[in-house]
């Protein structure tokens, strides 16, 4: 299971950081994904990383921005977003699947079969 949490309103510039907490017995065999999602559009590919690998992709938009980092004593993977922007303004999930590889990453959220609640990140002008 995750759980994300860490969201919140912020200034164009600002920086904010998103905490997902991961349980389950397979760990720290998963693959985990960043999606965010607007009202009315699709969720969409932010980030993915491979815990055993420890690697990461991000999508386009987001690159040299944000960062996925992880800290295994407490089982959490987050997204350090840095010059927000506007255009961030959603709600962010945080995905896992269990994985044993040290190389997959998915970008597609059909691939992941556990997912949080999501956390709203609002980024003013």
């Amino acid at each position: 299971q995750v759980e994300e949490s860490g969201g919140g309103l912020v200034q164009a510039g600002d920086s904010l950081r998103l905490s997902c907490a991961v349980s389950g017995r397979t760990f720290p065999a998963y693959a985990m994904g960043w999606f965010r999602q607007v009202p009315g559009k699709e969720r969409e590919f932010v980030g993915a990383f491979n815990w055993l690998g420890g690697i990461t992709k991000y999508t386009d938009s987001v690159k040299g921005r944000f960062t996925i980092s992880r800290d295994n004593a407490k089982h959490t993977l987050y997204l350090q977003m840095n010059s927000l922007k506007p255009d961030d303004t959603a709600v962010y999930f945080c995905a896992g699947r269990i994985d044993y590889s040290n190389s997959h990453l998915y970008t597609d959220k059909r691939d992941y079969d556990y997912w949080g609640q999501g956390t709203q990140v609002t980024v003013s002008s």
